[in-house]
């Protein structure tokens, strides 16, 4: 199998992403409070990319069993149940609930990509069901780095350069690098023997420890913290598996 790296969404036109195997990585925070949604119970996340998006889709479900989710600038956005903290997304909050989510990168990703085969959500609180995944598929894939507004992001393109690791080892998987592949190979053995440090020190998280969530960074920097496999379902995301679901459910994550 083939593995290419898309270090920012806006180096792929959304129907490149066609019928190809796309995994979206945006560590801080999207990747990580998605994960965590559905391992808390969440019914589904509904990806979306503006505002105005969310809360006319809100509109038209009906029912206390709908939150909006989400962050502009890494604060909850004006009129929204959630932001986008992991800790927000607790089994007493999204346990059950259908999730309209909307960030400024993640949610951004997942929808360009939205024409792929399959779509899968990482982090590196799920890096190891995602390789697993990957593995068994034997299909080439693009992991797409969310970034940040943009730009190139430390902590997405190391994530990237460990579930291409996790893949390489798999038992009887034999991988292909692209030249980006192997650049996120080398950031993450540079920089991947110390996560929490190295998301503490990119750019964003710089930038959300300054507005008050340097306890996040923490959350998001757990390998295999959240082993659960978010898959785009048409234009939902759910957990992939039954077995995940009942799984999921039997040993929800705290906000500790």
């Amino acid at each position: 199998m083939h593995v290419d790296v898309c270090f920012t969404p806006n180096q792929f036109d959304e129907t490149q992403f066609r019928d190809k195997v796309v995994v979206v990585i945006d560590v801080l925070r999207a990747s990580t409070s998605i994960a965590t949604a559905l391992h808390n119970g969440a019914r589904e996340i509904i990806p979306v990319t503006t505002v105005e998006s969310a809360v006319k889709i809100s509109g038209n479900l009906v029912g206390d069993a709908v939150l909006l989710g989400g962050e502009r600038n890494g604060k909850t956005i004006e009129g929204f149940h959630l932001g986008n903290s992991p800790r927000e997304y607790c089994e007493e909050k999204v346990k059950g609930k259908s999730i309209i989510f909307s960030s400024t990168n993640g949610s951004q990703a997942i929808v360009k990509a939205h024409y792929a085969r399959d779509l899968v959500v990482c982090g590196f609180v799920n890096v190891g069901v995602v390789a697993d995944f990957l593995g068994k598929s034997g299909s080439d894939c693009i992991i797409v780095c969310a970034g940040d507004d943009g730009m190139f992001s430390m902590e997405d393109s190391v994530c990237a350069g460990l579930l291409i690791r996790r893949l390489s080892r798999a038992e009887g998987v034999k991988v292909g690098h692209s030249d980006a592949a192997l650049a996120a190979v080398a950031l993450h053995k540079s920089f991947g023997k110390g996560t929490l440090k190295m998301i503490q020190n990119s750019e964003h998280g710089k930038y959300l420890i300054g507005i008050g969530f340097g306890d996040d960074c923490a959350i998001c920097a757990r390998v295999d913290s959240v082993p659960v496999l978010p898959q785009l379902v048409g234009n939902v995301i759910k957990v992939k598996t039954a077995a995940e679901k009942k799984e999921h459910a039997a040993a929800p994550i705290t906000a500790s």
